[in-house]
């Protein structure tokens, strides 16, 4: 699926998408000390951006979709050392001298799988890093989540995850696995940082309506689908308990 359908909904992709800790950040910039340039790929609306903005380092911020780059370029409009540019990272040209830091937030599973890890290498400086993460989704109230699980199977079955697959196993997990594979980076490292976020009924569905799963559906099955989850929320209180696992994962190019 192409991930620049996230750009169809860009202005409420950025209301009630998750953002990111900033211990998160901080354990980042801790891991790459001060690089002279941040590379972030994939930065959509800049959740995560506004998080390493506040460092001061010069940033350069690649986001192809027109619709997520200028939702970006107005929340960075007072940042001068932030620059949004539109293009995918498969595209970009990394400067000749290259760059300290790369990160990627929620996108990297959007790059061409035979390109990230080698572009990123090519793309640090000798012992630059490389920071990748992203959110794993759950639920706090397990009979909740029975009820919604049986609208899906009702409505879109095609949605339901294996259950098993809910449960946190970041040292298992394909973005570990990718980057340690790939021998191309030195001293990895993950770390999870989890949080609980209250949706309520509305907020949640419109948190739904930014997925891309659930973009992909036909507009009359997903009005459905998201009725059904809605009317199942309502009966179990209103709010949905988001259990949010932010899985980061560090590594460096062998210097």
């Amino acid at each position: 699926m192409n991930g620049r359908l996230f750009g169809t909904v860009a202005g409420r992709y950025d209301e009630v998408r998750p953002g990111y800790s900033e211990a998160l950040a901080e354990a980042v910039m801790a891991y790459a000390g001060t690089p002279e340039r941040i590379v972030e790929v994939g930065a959509g609306t800049g959740k995560a951006t506004r998080s390493f903005a506040r460092y001061g380092v010069d940033m350069t911020c690649l986001e192809p979709d027109p619709a997520m780059a200028a939702v970006l370029r107005e929340r960075m409009a007072a940042q001068p050392h932030v620059e949004v540019v539109e293009m995918s990272f498969e595209d970009w040209l990394p400067p000749p001298a290259g760059v300290g830091l790369i990160v990627c937030a929620q996108a990297w599973h959007w790059i061409d799988p035979e390109v990230r890890c080698a572009k990123a290498h090519d793309a640090l400086v000798g012992g630059g890093a490389l920071a990748v993460f992203e959110h794993k989704y759950a639920f706090t109230d397990r009979h909740l989540e029975a009820a919604l699980d049986r609208v899906y199977a009702a409505l879109a079955p095609e949605l339901l995850d294996d259950p098993a697959s809910r449960e946190p196993a970041p040292h298992e997990r394909w973005l570990t696995r990718e980057i340690l594979e790939s021998r191309l980076f030195a001293d990895a490292r993950y770390e999870v940082f989890p949080t609980v976020i209250p949706y309520a009924t509305a907020r949640y569905v419109r948190l739904l309506n930014t997925f891309s799963n659930h973009l992909a559906l036909a507009p009359e099955r997903r009005t459905a689908l998201h009725a059904g989850l809605a009317e199942a929320v309502d009966e179990h209180g209103g709010t949905v308990g988001v259990r949010l696992d932010t899985l980061l994962v560090l590594a460096r190019r062998h210097a």
